[in-house]
């Protein structure tokens, strides 16, 4: 049985939070936090991606986080002593500013020489310290300042173009041009290898040979074959370039567990059904495929025109394939379940006769279960 965290019930659960949500370093060395899919605990303000609220408990010494097995996060260190910049406590004051007018549309004030004077420092000093302290650039912290507030106007009101501009934004456009960006890996964190993400990555030896499971704190983002750890983890590091790559410790996570035992009980055959969470962003022709590829029954295949019927494009069978080939979650998308429509096995990602011994197991599972209920 998995250990309950040790969790203190005298923290300020929603107060924190925020604190987490603004990445406030006022708060380094109040509290931290940790992330139970991912393994680590962080301060406040780590410059991380932030994690699912569901996923984090809070701690007041880092002591009740490593009871819990978690390990201090490799880019915020939250073991190091905070607030070492002499530049803390004004950075710590133009926050508050910055948070107190983040809704005034268009405030010259807001504006980085504006802010670098009322700090008392050049342009370029301030910057970098902000940076340093924060984790994230002036102009950042006030747009995410500015979403926080347009999330509590729309909570509060029916008028959605008036929380807008309630929230400090020029016009409507602004916000649903960064709209994509408030949700998941994006598209330009994709683009950009996975800049800012956390990736927990483990191998493990399946029924259908070596994988490697690679998760961020929303869910997993890679799970590929190979012949050996350090093969994968090139396969890994060349997807995400720019992600700060962890080894899972051992033992995992209980969530991490969990996924890995699905993952395992799917390949032997004893569930058929996945319902894991995914981290992934793709380009919305390829959703629409990994989507259907989704719906295709367990020992089941469909050719790649027929999914290309499904998804209401039938001339666009080769992009299909396309589409199947830039999969990077093997199973969890069963592209391995597409073949051609001559009833050849056609390409695979991870080569045609991984892709046929899948296919047999899949099948064989279904007929024994058949026989079964038939005996």
């Amino acid at each position: 049985m998995p250990k309950t965290p040790v969790v203190d019930r005298a923290l300020d659960a929603a107060a924190y939070w925020d604190a987490v949500i603004r990445r406030d370093p006022a708060y380094d060395g109040r509290f931290f936090f940790g992330v139970l899919t991912t393994g680590v605990f962080c301060r406040p303000s780590c410059p991380a991606r932030r994690p699912l609220r569901k996923n984090v408990r809070f701690y007041s010494d880092a002591s009740q986080a490593e009871r819990d097995g978690l390990r201090a996060c490799l880019r915020c260190r939250p073991l190091a002593a905070v607030n070492r910049d002499p530049n803390a406590e004004r950075v710590r004051k133009i926050c508050r500013f910055i948070e107190a007018h983040a809704a005034d549309v268009d405030n010259a004030e807001l504006s980085l020489d504006r802010l670098a004077l009322r700090a008392g420092l050049s342009r370029f000093h301030f910057q970098r310290s902000f940076q340093a302290i924060v984790g994230v650039s002036p102009k950042q912290y006030v747009e995410g300042c500015r979403v926080n507030l347009l999330k509590d106007n729309l909570r509060r009101s029916q008028d959605v173009t008036a929380a807008i501009y309630d929230a400090g934004y020029g016009s409507a456009s602004r916000v649903y041009e960064r709209a994509d960006t408030r949700l998941g890996m994006t598209p330009k964190q994709y683009r950009d290898g996975g800049s800012n993400l956390i990736i927990t990555y483990t191998t493990v030896e399946s029924p259908a040979g070596m994988i490697m499971i690679g998760a961020t704190d929303r869910g997993i983002c890679f799970v590929q074959f190979g012949k050996n750890r350090e093969e994968l983890l090139r396969l890994l590091e060349a997807e995400y370039p720019a992600a700060l790559l962890e080894a899972m410790r051992d033992p995992a996570p209980p969530v991490f567990r969990q996924w890995i035992a699905a993952l395992g009980a799917h390949l032997a055959g004893r569930q058929p059904h996945l319902d894991l969470p995914l981290d992934i962003r793709a380009t919305a022709f390829q959703m629409r495929v990994w989507n259907y590829l989704q719906s295709i029954p367990y020992g089941e295949t469909r050719s790649y025109s027929q999914v290309a019927e499904g998804i209401g494009r039938p001339s666009a069978t080769r992009a299909v394939a396309n589409a199947c080939g830039r999969n990077t979650v093997a199973i969890l998308i069963p592209c391995h379940r597409v073949i051609r429509g001559t009833g050849e096995l056609g390409g695979y990602r991870w080569g045609i006769e991984k892709k046929r011994s899948i296919l047999q197991a899949e099948t064989a599972s279904l007929q024994a279960d058949a026989s079964g209920r038939n005996s």
